[in-house]
């Protein structure tokens, strides 16, 4: 008889269920309307890093966050959506080409009440899952009791890396030394924020006041695992298409193909209210909860049983 994975991980995705269900508790416990924006976009946001999966001329969304704009643009204050998106090239042991995003807006506030509502979120899922504190993760012992500590990206370069922030940035050597130096690092005793990115880092995130060199964007990171992208939201539309302009130059000039303007976003962005809004991984949360070590014990199908 044939032997199914899906049997041996069955305890993962029976939690993974409840987690789903806990999450829309919270969200409906705290007024937020739950919305479904369409998967298949004649344009995606043209950032270097994050390549599109093309559907016909079209291509399939990376991110649902355009879209979720333009209703936050709409009048429609407090939203949520848990949503498949599609990133090619994006496999590894906590990368799926096709993964699970949880996605929310809340207007008028910025990336420091966004940090709140994730420790909520989370808390709040530890809570009805009934989840001994501290926190066991491979092998960690993480102390989940509020309030988490927030630490900037330029003081973690600082006390973990090798370089300063200013040199990785001046040497291209940024993403190599998060992903090898600090990432590791982060979360293994305590939840951490990490915050106030380079303003290059932040393609879609507002400035800091008074520093344009920095991003009201954070990053939470559990027992290493980064978890969750989030910022006070850019709603300058002349800056947000510079910005574009930008990061489309920057993918001609890496080899990378060219995606149109997202003109529809762009138009509408002017009448969007002052928001914060967050991009939660819930395989990630799930390989958490679940204390697994790789994506794969999470997920009911793999692309290479497909």
């Amino acid at each position: 008889m044939r032997s199914y994975r899906q049997t041996v991980i069955g305890p993962n995705l029976v939690q993974r269920a409840r987690i789903m269900n806990i999450i829309r508790q919270f969200f409906v416990e705290n007024r937020y309307l739950e919305v479904e924006t369409p998967l298949r976009i004649p344009a995606p946001a043209p950032e270097q890093h994050i390549d599109a999966e093309p559907s016909g001329r079209w291509f399939l969304h990376t991110s649902p966050e355009l879209c979720m704009k333009r209703l936050l643009a709409a009048g429609f204050p407090r939203i949520y959506q848990i949503t498949k998106c599609f990133r090619r090239k994006e496999r590894g042991s906590r990368h799926l080409p096709e993964m699970t995003l949880l996605e929310w807006y809340t207007a008028n506030t910025d990336y420091s009440d966004m940090m709140d509502q994730c420790q909520d979120l989370i808390l709040f899922l530890a809570d009805r899952l009934r989840i001994d504190q501290p926190l066991a993760y491979q092998n960690h012992t993480i102390d989940i009791n509020p309030p988490w500590p927030r630490l900037t990206v330029e003081a973690a370069f600082d006390r973990y890396g090798s370089i300063s922030m200013v040199t990785a940035l001046k040497d291209g050597r940024f993403d190599e030394v998060m992903g090898l130096e600090i990432e590791p690092r982060l979360g293994l005793t305590r939840p951490v924020f990490l915050c106030d990115y380079p303003a290059a880092c932040g393609a879609l995130a507002r400035l800091k006041p008074g520093r344009p060199d920095v991003a009201e964007r954070f990053e939470l990171y559990i027992g290493s695992l980064e978890l969750c992208n989030g910022f006070s939201e850019l709603t300058d539309s002349k800056e947000q298409r510079r910005r574009f302009e930008e990061e489309s130059t920057r993918r001609r000039c890496s080899g990378k193909a060219a995606y149109p303007m997202p003109e529809a976003f762009l138009e509408t962005l002017a009448d969007m209210p002052p928001a914060s809004g967050n991009a939660l991984g819930i395989d990630r949360l799930v390989m958490l909860l679940a204390d697994q070590s790789h994506i794969d014990g999470v997920v009911a199908f793999i692309p290479e049983e497909l």
